[in-house]
Parts: C-alpha cells; sequence; structure tokens
C-alpha cells in the first residue's frame, strides 16, 4: 500500500505558532490577502505546516486558482463536543468562501450564531505518482484549509451574493431562469469565512527517485495525471425533446478546462 506520507500529505498538517526570532521562509507563513497580511502581521500567530513543510504554498494566486476551480469543499465544526463534517457547494468571491444552506437549522448556522471557529477544507487531486515501491508511491495534489469564524449574509446583500454563487458554480444560468422569489430568499441563508488565515499544501513533482536509489529502473515509475472533463448533457424527463440545450450547458460542456472565475 502507499505509504502514510502519501495518504497524510493531502490535508495540511499545520500548527498555529510564533516563529523564531529572524526565521524567515515560505515555511513560516500563511496564505492571506494583502490587506489582511499588513493588518494582522504583528499580532496574528503565524500557522505553518509542521510535516514536510518545503510543500507550503503561501501565493495568493495558486489559493484562488484552486477555490475557483473546485465546486466542493468540507466544513467542520464542533456541535455539543462532536466533530461534524458536511460537504458543501462553494465559491470564492473576493476575499471570502461563499456556502449557503436552509434556515431550518444545521450546525454551520449554529456555529455562526456562537461564533465558534470552523475549518472549510478543498482539495484538488492531480495526479497518482507510481514509484517502484507502494511505500514510494504517492499523489500530487493542491489543498487548502481556511480557519475562521461564519458571518451571516446580511439581508439586504443576500440577493447579490445568491447571484454570485450561481454564477460561480453554474457559469450564465441565472440569466436562463426565472428570478428567485421572496420566499426562497427567505428560506435561505448565506454564509461567508473570511481568507485570513488559510495554510495550503502542495506536491506537483515526478517520482522521487536518484540513479544509486537501489531499486530496479526496468521498473516502470512515472505520474499518471488527472484531468476532468463534462459529460454529455442528460435532458429531464419533463424538458420538451425538441427544447434546445441553454449557452450556460454548451458553455460548460465544450471547454476542458471550465473557468469560473467571475472578472
Amino acid at each position: 500500500m502507499m505509504s502514510s506520507d502519501a495518504l497524510t500529505d493531502l490535508a495540511p498538517d499545520a500548527a498555529r505558532t510564533a516563529p523564531a526570532a529572524g526565521e524567515t521562509g515560505r515555511a513560516a507563513h500563511v496564505v492571506q490577502s494583502a490587506p489582511a497580511a499588513q493588518a494582522s502581521a504583528a499580532t496574528t500567530p503565524v500557522r505553518r505546516i509542521r510535516r514536510l513543510s518545503e510543500r507550503q504554498v503561501v501565493d495568493r494566486a495558486a489559493l484562488d486558482a484552486l477555490l475557483d476551480e473546485e465546486l466542493v469543499g468540507h466544513l467542520t465544526a464542533v456541535a455539543d463536543g462532536v466533530p461534524i463534517v458536511v460537504p458543501m457547494g462553494f465559491a470564492r468571491v473576493g476575499d471570502h468562501v461563499l456556502v449557503h444552506g436552509s434556515t431550518g437549522g444545521g450546525f454551520a448556522l449554529r456555529a455562526a450564531a456562537e461564533k465558534s471557529t470552523v475549518a472549510f477544507a478543498v482539495t484538488a487531486l492531480d495526479g497518482l505518482v507510481y514509484a517502484r515501491s507502494l511505500f514510494d508511491s504517492s499523489m500530487n495534489y493542491r489543498s487548502a484549509v481556511v480557519y475562521g469564524v461564519l458571518e451571516t449574509v446580511d439581508d439586504d446583500e443576500t440577493d447579490a451574493a445568491l447571484l454570485a454563487l450561481s454564477e460561480r458554480l453554474m457559469p450564465g444560468r441565472p440569466a436562463e431562469v426565472r428570478e428567485t422569489i421572496r420566499k426562497e430568499v427567505a428560506a435561505t441563508r448565506v454564509l461567508r469565512l473570511r481568507l485570513d488565515d488559510v495554510v495550503m499544501k502542495v506536491r506537483a513533482a515526478g517520482v522521487s527517485e536518484t540513479p544509486d536509489d537501489g531499486e530496479d529502473h526496468t521498473v516502470w515509475a512515472g505520474v499518471v495525471p488527472l484531468t476532468r472533463t463534462w459529460g454529455m448533457p442528460e435532458r429531464s424527463a419533463l424538458t420538451p425533446v425538441q427544447t434546445p440545450t441553454p449557452e450556460s450547458v454548451v458553455a460548460l460542456t465544450t471547454r476542458s478546462a471550465p473557468d469560473r472565475r467571475l472578472p
């Protein structure tokens, strides 16, 4: 089987610690937006990765690219002493991650009301690394965890937040369907998590090998990249056969790498 390193490397193993005097280097920084980083540099302890710290990435553009590419993240909180993890669709809008749910309840709303710290994790699997032993085999990936307190989006901002969320998840679709009615908006809560406290970890490399590593080099080793494409649209049972496929669906399914970033 793969080594434990290959599996556990998917999740950033971060510690919130203050660096030693004079300590520098990318392992001693946290991914932040520029204004937030400047404002909190003197007061916010540094969150850094303890294992394989050289894989920590601090480039905000790399973080944005990951968040703009993926559609699902995992929100984690503690409720009544029990950890809860729920996969959720999300969107990055500026310096926030947006998620939404029903007003009827849920641990996310409770966490927001209690102002308790949550974690939101996003991972992209980019390929499998085939080494000459299962122990040395690994994965290429990009992963990030956002820490913070969920904020409830104000009622006067909800419409814009829902529109932004919809545009990122289904680009162009809002213009093709009816407007959301007040009853539907009232049943929905949008929550946001600021990108102030983030740790990101990346493996984007080939097989760890050297000419004198003692392995049989006639055994194939290398990387199998993982790519994803949208499949053929499937019309619903109640949609008339003659109904044309909407432009938003055509655009989504005819490009190999959907770009969900907004201007």
